[in-house]
């Protein structure tokens, strides 16, 4: 029977796609909530089954059915609540809870005693995923955490070989599916681990692993408020790839830019991804549609932002910016385009400014109120709501310096920041790189 290069028969792959198109799973959406915590065969008809994404020895993105994981027992929920495990410990702080994007790590196939090992690979891997751009040039919007959860064997099931079987707190496994590089997990018991700290925007399981491999389950919207789970081996550079890209879905809500044969020829409505379309580049730039702006730029992935067929799974009546950005192949760059996406997903978590004095608090008219930002970020004064006649762009200011009277009434102060970024053009993404921040003056 044939293959393709996964290495699965060719007919098995067609069966999985024509299932997943028959139950309504659109896979131009993102992806499905679940996956399971070790090696399955092929799901039944009768089993339910989520649709996940992993990466090929070429770099290639591909998915596959797996059995959704079962619904925790009440004693596994308490043993999980109320464990010696779960300490919430933080790696990367740049402002309060809520005001960045909030990362968070959970370690899998880490004993009690390997604990101060994960959080050295928190490190080494955010280290990795923020060498990428925009990442690397908006480092100071994330908030980093490590979850820890204590496994009871060292390693995770699958490595090196599939018949490898761990003990582990979240069931992570290769050979998931009988596919070696597809890392996968328990998602309940993710679930329950990411509850333990205060505001996960986004959440990635390392496992303790050389292996290369990975897994994107992007269609979760979780109680805990963060959507999608991403999976990586931890000491291996190229996983940290495969969290780059799943990144590119849950935070930027890019879809995927590659395709498969038999899907066809695209006939549906419009995507509503940013860089999906079913227009040229003509009808893109004459109907002032998706990317448009960016229209014959150079891109940092290689070659001219256009209209190039096929993506979001179709090789035929749908386009993408560029011919080989990361949501293509793994080891890419983002295009200009998903760059644009990205920058706006991280402020739709992340505050432009932020200040360590609490807003809507009282400030004395002589006390120092200064405020954060980023590189590039322009700030204007306010006080009673009108432009202060000083203090334009200052990082910390008094509200005496910005003109407030010593007359006895109620006064407010505020700032206003903008990213003044030229990577984003889009003006309705640029909304999202605004903020504003008041205080009460004291009588």
């Amino acid at each position: 029977m044939a293959s393709d290069t996964s290495g699965i028969p060719t007919r098995t792959r067609r069966k999985r796609l024509r299932v997943a198109l028959a139950a309504g799973v659109t896979l131009a959406a993102t992806l499905s909530a679940t996956g399971g915590a070790v090696a399955h065969p092929e799901p039944s008809a009768a089993e339910p089954s989520r649709s996940v994404e992993y990466f090929g020895k070429d770099g290639h993105p591909r998915h596959t059915e797996v059995p959704a994981p079962a619904p925790l027992t009440r004693e596994e929920r308490s043993e999980i609540a109320g464990g010696a495990d779960g300490d919430v410990v933080p790696i990367v702080q740049n402002g309060p809870v809520g005001t960045k994007a909030d990362v968070v790590f959970i370690g899998d196939g880490y004993t009690a005693a390997q604990q101060e090992d994960f959080h050295a690979d928190v490190r080494t891997k955010w280290a990795e995923v923020s060498k990428v751009e925009p990442y690397a040039s908006y480092k100071n919007l994330f908030n980093v955490w490590a979850v820890d959860a204590h496994s009871r064997q060292s390693g995770v099931s699958g490595d090196p070989t599939s018949n490898v079987r761990k003990d582990t707190a979240l069931g992570s496994s290769f050979y998931c599916d009988n596919i070696e590089r597809l890392l996968c997990v328990d998602t309940n018991k993710v679930e329950a681990y990411a509850r333990k700290a205060a505001d996960p925007d986004v959440v990635i399981v390392l496992a303790n692993s050389t292996k290369y491999g990975g897994a994107g389950y992007n269609d979760i919207t979780s109680p805990s408020g963060y959507d999608g789970i991403a999976t990586g081996s931890s000491d291996n550079a190229q996983s940290s790839q495969v969290v780059v890209h799943e990144l590119g879905h849950s935070l930027g809500k890019l879809a995927d830019e590659y395709w498969y044969d038999e899907y066809g020829t695209y006939t549906g409505a419009e995507p509503s991804w940013l860089n999906s379309s079913k227009l040229t580049a003509a009808q893109l730039t004459a109907q002032k549609k998706k990317w448009y702006r960016w229209i014959g730029q150079a891109s940092p992935d290689g070659g001219t932002v256009g209209a190039y067929e096929g993506g979001n799974y179709y090789p035929r009546g749908l386009y993408r910016p560029t011919d080989n950005s990361i949501m293509r192949t793994l080891g890419r760059q983002f295009n200009l385009p998903g760059r644009e996406a990205m920058i706006a997903g991280f402020h739709r978590h992340a505050s432009v400014a932020t200040s360590a004095t609490p807003t809507g608090s009282e400030v004395r008219r002589k006390q120092r109120v200064a405020v954060e930002t980023g590189a590039g970020v322009r700030l204007r004064w306010y006080v009673d709501g009108r432009p202060a006649k000083k203090g334009d762009d200052a990082r910390a200011v008094t509200p005496r310096s910005l003109g407030v009277p010593a007359d006895g009434r109620a006064h407010t102060i505020s700032v206003r920041a903008k990213d003044t970024t030229k990577a984003v053009r889009d003006p309705a993404l640029r909304k999202l790189l605004t903020s504003e921040l008041t205080w009460h003056v004291t009588r």
